[in-house]
């Protein structure tokens, strides 16, 4: 097992990511929040929405199949449901390091996914958001981190 620290910081050295579940209404969406906070940092960031060209001002990708040179990393901020589809294609594409948000409520957490991500050789932290953690990280973040690993919804281990 691998701490969470050691997992988000890994997952967060990579600098081509892509989010999926990224909104054209972005008020209140935890993956918009994620992808601004990337792409104010520095990061190569990819909006990953099967129905919008465009979000946040920036080309949006209909699959993680589409995105040129593809991605080293994926923030999975969709329904639950959808993901064991997408970490499917991440596992295919040779993505390694894929995080399935959650803050509040169940978030995109799918346990299926999960364990079929980990029976692939990926390293699959859910739980949390990236940024609760380094380089990402601000002070509400690092408080909602604190909470939500006394509530489970940040793992102390993936």
């Amino acid at each position: 097992m691998t701490s969470i620290q050691e997992a988000a910081s890994a997952f967060l050295s990579n600098k081509r990511v892509a989010v999926t579940g990224v909104s054209r209404h972005p008020k209140g969406h935890g993956s918009n929040i994620v992808y601004q906070r990337l792409r104010e940092r520095g990061y190569e960031v990819f909006a990953v929405n099967p129905n919008a060209e465009e979000v946040e001002g920036d080309r949006s990708y209909h699959d993680l199949r589409s995105i040129p040179g593809g991605v080293d990393a994926v923030v999975m901020g969709t329904r639950p449901e959808t993901c064991e589809e997408t970490m499917r294609e991440c596992a295919e594409l040779g993505i390694h390091h894929v995080w399935m948000h959650r803050a509040f409520g169940g978030g995109s957490v799918s346990q299926a996914a999960a364990e079929y991500g980990r029976r692939q050789g990926l390293q699959v932290i859910d739980g949390g958001c990236p940024c609760m953690f380094e380089p990402t990280a601000d002070v509400g973040h690092k408080l909602m981190r604190f909470a939500f690993t006394i509530n489970g919804h940040v793992p102390r281990t993936v």
